[in-house]
């Protein structure tokens, strides 16, 4: 058995995160150093600069997983796969990727645009998978 493109997708888009949960547990560990964030963090300054880029960037990948890998699994499940989920899982992985380089090096304005084009990807996985498209 192999994996379909949109499990493919999700597969790449939870290797997205642990890659950048590495990029921001370095940046962190730059940051306030590697004692300290090894401790309970306790009285820890909040993060600040690129780390805490790194720690939204995390966050914001985070919660489009939470949408998009229910909708693919269960697509998976029930065996919907057609040319929408194709595009939509293609859709959310390679604008997420792009999300994540925009978002941490640091470009204005076009994060927002990424970021939609994930949530469209997810939007089409999710309307194939009720039926509405085809």
């Amino acid at each position: 058995m192999h994996l379909t493109v949109e499990l493919t997708m999700l597969a790449y888009s939870v290797a997205l995160l642990i890659v950048l949960v590495l990029i921001q547990a370095n940046a962190g560990i730059r940051s306030k150093g590697l004692v300290p964030l090894a401790n309970n963090r306790d009285g820890l300054t909040p993060a600040e600069g690129f780390h805490a880029r790194c720690l939204r960037v995390v966050d914001n990948h985070r919660e489009g997983l939470v949408m998009f890998a229910p909708v693919v699994l269960a697509a998976a499940v029930v065996g919907t796969h057609n040319s929408w989920t194709v595009l939509g899982a293609q859709l959310f992985f390679w604008s997420r990727l792009a999300h994540a380089v925009i978002y941490l090096t640091g470009i204005p304005m076009i994060r927002p645009l990424a970021w939609a084009i994930g949530l469209v990807g997810t939007i089409m996985v999710l309307l194939a998978l009720l039926g509405f498209i085809h």
